[in-house]
């Protein structure tokens, strides 16, 4: 099966997608990531002792206003009017990493996988920023797509 890429016209040229004649449908998505850091960073965050404030909950912020500005940042993204979004950010002991997950919703005519995973870097970058003071080699990863549902292609989750 030939896949069909959206933004380009007949031409090649990149163009936004026109997605009048589509019909709206209550849409979701959850992206995921990781920020690493080292175990001296984990317990600054963990105790409340990075000097620039709550890390969690300014990246849990900063997530929500990234998806709110998706379009500003993905050139041939929608504007669209999103009805929810929640930003998680967890402590994990095991691998000394913040773990961030998204979850955006909206009743349109396309879709916010994009919302979710920007909402997901900006946070993971919050992050970075807040505590690079403290460490330099901090790193970011594993950012996906877990799940998306809504519109003609319906649910669709990684496996």
């Amino acid at each position: 099966m030939a896949v069909e890429f959206t933004h380009f016209n007949e031409h090649g040229n990149a163009h936004m997608t026109d997605v009048s004649a589509k019909p709206e449908t209550a849409r979701e998505a959850i992206a995921s990531g990781r920020v690493f850091v080292s175990a001296d960073t984990f317990e600054l965050i963990k105790s409340g002792g990075v000097t620039k404030g709550d890390v969690l909950s300014v990246a849990r912020l900063a997530g929500v206003m990234g998806a709110k500005r998706t379009p500003d940042i993905i050139p041939l993204c929608h504007p669209i009017m999103l009805t929810g979004v929640e930003v998680e950010l967890t402590l994990n002991e095991q691998s000394y990493s913040v773990d961030v997950t998204a979850t955006t919703r909206c009743a349109g005519a396309t879709g916010v996988e994009m919302e979710a995973i920007t909402a997901v870097s900006v946070a993971a970058l919050t992050v970075y920023d807040m505590c690079k003071a403290a460490q330099r080699d901090i790193e970011i990863g594993e950012i996906k797509l877990l799940r998306k549902s809504g519109g003609k292609s319906g649910l669709w989750e990684r496996t």
